[in-house]
């Protein structure tokens, strides 16, 4: 049996004739819901893209003069854009940004050539929009538009005097040429790496980009797609998704979207998901992900590990309530796509499965932050910081409440309609469904705790204000509440399968995710191979199968409690004391 990763596949069952169908059906629904580009688009973005190559060989040649380089070096210096993210990954749609990494020679830096010289080229295009630098940023970027393309631009200064056009940044060798104390450039070189090794660890590419591309679909529909919120990135996902290929080497797309969520109802967080086994390489000493040397890692509560030496853990924001949600998510999520496929129909009703989640209905009680600053530019900076330390603020609640009561950030930011420099912020506020129930909560230290370390940014303005209220559903404002988009059906108790004969359904019926004790136990086996594996420096096989596979932690342990969130478990029947409006 092949080896994919870092363990043998739990399964390596062929598809049926229905599983083909059903994921034929599933790429014509991904069709149907507008997630695929068309050739005059894709045309555009290459054509972008080459624009944008050509400006910074001619940028690092400009630099490299302002520099006192003549030739004929001018000539010959060079400096190179790479791709990443979704765009990389195939997985991209109509209207989505580019990820880009200019790759620069040792001589030209990051704060006076990248954010200087280049951004002033930017500029004084005509065609570049919407230019915003974001030098403080954790990775420094240049956001802009070109030529109606959005490009995000990060930038990586190698220890070479020119960046040869041929250059394989996917291998780890080409680390040596890299100041191992700019972790900025480290971190901007790993995207792009890891990007290259997934699409090198999985078995079938073609069928990860469908399931990738559904699964993104459903995150956002389900509200479960924001790493800055505390849920799971681009990124975080491609991984999730790339192990279930990994464990099912010949399953078919809707195979996979089946097997995905039983996986992960499965999985023991925190138990680190992994492509493969972390490499070292102690001439280079970099800093890898690792439980059991850095304190710091083992407070993560989902860890998703990335494939590219050095590993780093992508899902660091996950905070316990997110967690706790995306588990509610995932369990509700392999109860529909259980029902729709083992009913033996070869073109679904996948709409069940995309069905939006009902945020502004489903709670009796919400927090609201509202960010505004004087002017459009201040509040680009300022809605970016606040976002980012909002994952303080369900960590406070969570802390003052003694666990009781948890945040559900929606993790898209709303306008009011009237100020273009004012965005808004919601919380659905829920109990653990075991969680002790307490007449009344005070928030007002954990708003006070959290306003505190957001207004102790040193880019903060007078004109910078940031408001954390309290609402009832029912006071809820206006453009929180669009009008409701066409729903699908509700999804059917019992689907009824294509008169066929008894034989034929038996024959035709489509294999369904870890529907029997041998896939449960060899996942077990995985599970258990895999955490000895960090207890132990030593490297152990994950091969072995587990007897039995008991659920205690993570996914495995909470799912079980609640199916999904419902309104009379939420904290709407408590008195809940008014949180600062200031």
């Amino acid at each position: 049996m092949r080896q994919h990763g870092s363990s043998e596949p739990l399964s390596v069952t062929l598809p049926t004739e229905v599983d083909e169908k059903q994921s034929a059906s599933l790429s014509e629904y991904l069709v149907t819901r507008g997630l695929y580009e068309s050739q005059e688009e894709a045309g555009h973005r290459q054509d972008v893209l080459g624009k944008l190559d050509r400006l910074v060989k001619e940028w690092v040649r400009e630099a490299s003069a302002a520099h006192g380089y003549a030739e004929p070096f001018l000539s010959e210096v060079n400096a190179k854009i790479f791709t990443f993210g979704s765009y990389r990954l195939g997985v991209h749609g109509p209207g989505a940004d580019i990820d880009t990494l200019c790759v620069g020679p040792r001589h030209l830096t990051r704060e006076n050539d990248f954010f200087g010289l280049l951004y002033a080229k930017l500029v004084a295009l005509d065609e570049v929009t919407e230019l915003h630098a974001v030098p403080d940023a954790f990775t420094p970027v240049i956001k802009f538009s070109f030529a109606g393309i959005s490009i995000d631009l990060l930038y990586a200064r190698m220890l070479l005097p020119s960046i040869p056009e041929d250059l394989n940044i996917s291998e780890t060798a080409a680390l040596r040429n890299v100041d191992r104390s700019d972790e900025q450039t480290i971190r901007s070189l790993n995207g792009c790496r890891v990007t290259d090794m997934i699409l090198r660890l999985v078995p079938n590419i073609e069928h990860f980009r469908t399931v990738l591309r559904a699964l993104k679909l459903w995150a956002k529909a389900r509200g479960c797609y924001s790493n800055v919120m505390g849920f799971l990135g681009g990124v975080n996902w491609a991984i999730l998704v790339a192990r279930v290929c990994q464990l099912y080497p010949n399953a078919c797309p809707s195979m996979l979207l089946s097997r995905f969520f039983g996986v992960y109802i499965t999985w023991k967080w925190p138990l680190p998901v992994m492509l493969c086994e972390m490499e070292e390489v102690a001439s280079l000493g970099l800093k890898v992900w690792d439980s059991r040397r850095n304190p710091g890692d083992s407070m993560h509560l989902m860890p998703i590990i990335t494939p590219a030496y050095p590993s780093m853990n992508s899902s660091y924001n996950v905070t316990d309530s997110t967690l706790w949600l995306m588990c509610q998510e995932f369990k509700s999520s392999d109860d529909i796509i259980s029902e729709l496929l083992t009913s033996g129909r070869k073109s679904p009703d996948w709409s069940a499965l995309f069905r939006p989640f009902p945020f502004f209905s489903s709670y009796k009680n919400y927090v609201l932050v509202e960010v505004a600053a004087g002017s459009v530019e201040n509040h680009v900076k300022w809605e970016g910081w606040v976002q980012s330390r909002l994952r303080f603020l369900m960590a406070n609640i969570q802390n003052y409440t003694m666990g009781s009561l948890m945040l559900h950030p929606w993790p898209f930011e709303l306008k009011d309609g009237v100020r273009e420099e004012a965005s808004h912020f919601f919380f659905g506020m829920h109990r653990r469904p075991e969680a002790h129930r307490v007449k009344d909560f005070n928030l007002r230290g954990a708003v006070i705790e959290f306003k505190t370390k957001v207004q102790a940014w040193p880019g903060m303005t007078e004109d910078m204000t940031v408001a954390v209220k309290h609402m009832k559903q029912k006071d809820l404002p206006r453009f929180a509440l669009p009008e409701a988009p066409p729903q699908p059906p509700p999804v059917p108790k019992s689907l009824k399968r294509r008169a066929e004969t008894e034989a034929d359904k038996e024959d035709a019926r489509p294999q369904r995710a870890l529907n029997s004790a041998t896939e449960l136990a060899t996942l077990g086996g995985v599970m258990a191979k895999q955490q000895l594996q960090l207890l132990h420096p030593q490297k152990i096989p994950l091969v072995a199968p587990a007897p039995t596979l008991a659920p205690t932690g993570g996914c495995a342990g909470g799912a079980a409690a609640a199916a999904s969130i419902q309104c009379n478990q939420l904290a709407g029947d408590a008195a809940v004391d008014e949180l600062e409006a200031g």
